[in-house]
Formats: C-alpha cells, sequence, structure tokens
C-alpha cells in the first residue's frame, strides 16, 4: 500500500498528522474519505481500515484526533493500554476536534490523489465525531459506526444536509436500543439517512482487534459502507 503520514495545519495554529492511504499506483485517485479513528488512536488496526478503503479506489486521511494530548497516539487493545485510551477520549476537545476533521477534509479536496466529492466514516468515538462532521456540513456524506453519544445531540439533525449512514449493534453495552430508537424517530422520513442494527452482536464488531469482533456483521457493514459510499461520493 502507498500509506504515509503527512502534516495538516489546525485552525488554531500548530500542525497534526494524518495517515494517507491512495488507491493502487497503476489506478486513478478516488473520492475521499476521512477515516476518523477510535479511542485507541490511529493504530494499526485504523491504519490497516485505511489501506482496506484505499483498495477499494478510495483516497483515505485518518487524522490524528488526539494530537492536542499527545501526538500519534498508537494503543492495543489489552488491559494496559485500554485506561489510557478511555483518558485521552475523556481529554477530547470535541469542538476543536470537529474543526480539526474539517480541516483535514479541506486539505483532502485538494490532495493530488484525490477525485470528487468526500465522505467521513468513523468508529465507536469516531462515529460520534463522523455524526458531527455532517452537521457542521465539512463533509458529503457520513457513515458512523456504533457512536457513542449521537442521541445526545440530535438537537443537531436538522443540521444534516447530507446522505448519512449508521451502523448499531444490538447487544451493544455502551449504546442502549433505547437511545438507537430515538434516532430512529429523529431521522423518521429521511430517506437519505439509514440506520442499521446488527442482531446479536456487540460494540466494536467491526474490529478484528478486539474480542467482540463478528465476521459476519463487519462484512456485511463494510459491504452496505461501500455501497452508501458509491451512491453518495463516487
Amino acid at each position: 500500500m502507498n500509506g504515509h503520514w503527512i502534516d495538516i495545519k489546525a485552525h488554531d495554529g500548530g500542525m497534526f498528522g494524518a495517515y494517507v492511504s491512495t488507491p493502487p499506483k497503476d489506478t486513478a485517485g478516488g473520492p475521499g474519505i476521512v477515516l476518523i479513528q477510535e479511542i485507541w488512536g490511529v493504530n494499526q488496526h485504523i491504519r490497516d481500515v485505511a489501506d482496506q478503503y484505499a483498495m477499494d479506489g478510495f483516497t483515505v486521511f485518518a487524522p490524528d484526533v488526539f494530537w492536542r494530548q499527545q501526538p500519534r497516539v498508537d494503543l492495543g487493545y489489552n488491559e494496559v493500554d485500554n485506561p489510557k485510551a478511555f483518558a485521552f477520549m475523556g481529554g477530547l476537545d470535541r469542538p476543536n476536534a470537529v474543526k480539526d476533521l474539517a480541516s483535514s477534509a479541506a486539505v483532502l479536496r485538494g490532495y493530488s490523489a484525490s477525485v470528487g466529492k468526500i465522505a467521513s466514516v468513523g468508529f465507536c468515538m469516531g462515529g460520534a465525531l463522523s455524526f458531527m462532521c455532517a452537521a457542521a456540513g465539512s463533509v458529503d456524506a457520513a457513515v458512523c459506526y456504533y457512536g457513542g453519544g449521537i442521541h445526545t445531540m440530535l438537537d443537531r439533525a436538522p443540521d444534516i444536509k447530507v446522505p448519512m449512514l449508521m451502523h448499531f449493534a444490538e447487544k451493544d453495552g455502551h449504546i442502549s436500543m433505547a437511545a438507537v430508537e430515538s434516532i430512529q424517530t429523529a431521522f423518521k422520513g429521511r430517506d437519505e439517512v439509514r440506520i442499521d442494527i446488527y442482531p446479536g452482536v456487540d460494540h466494536g464488531f467491526n474490529c478484528w482487534g478486539r474480542a467482540m469482533y463478528n465476521q459476519k456483521a463487519a462484512a456485511l457493514a463494510q459491504g452496505r459502507s461501500l455501497a452508501f459510499l458509491a451512491k453518495t461520493i463516487c
């Protein structure tokens, strides 16, 4: 893969990194994805997901969301790193993070290997940030995997004017079905917003580095995400 890091200028000064993965060299540039990390940083898994989307023809930026606390956080899914990950999430300045993601999208729009529209794709904490990017109008479409806290931000639903796809786990230990139902109600009648629920699986089902990984649900969600992106930004 053509993976490397670049620096992006923040809106309020300073520079932050983004892992970049581009389509194979013998293909033209593709539509852009701002891939938004879980709480474990732009770790190997997130870089692998970026590469996965690049192999499908997208140009992918995975920005370092935690750079204001510590540059290039790269944690594993284990008892030592998990408390660190939750601490970074707790210390995140979300309004500035959304602005950093908007800066990333703006740079991606002008990037040499990027052609066409831009979508955000986020996981866990990143799923909520992807929702916020859609509300801020910085992307042309958004995919949100089990975004925690979306049900607390439904006052922003009218601000969302772009297509959005949300994936939720039926047995999610962090996001209740009551919360998902409130999201469904908020977007009722909005044909451009799709909400899928995956039976019998837990939060984080897409991450093959975690115990709750579910291959069937992950493959189904990935297929739906690719179909959604093909329809909305390609």
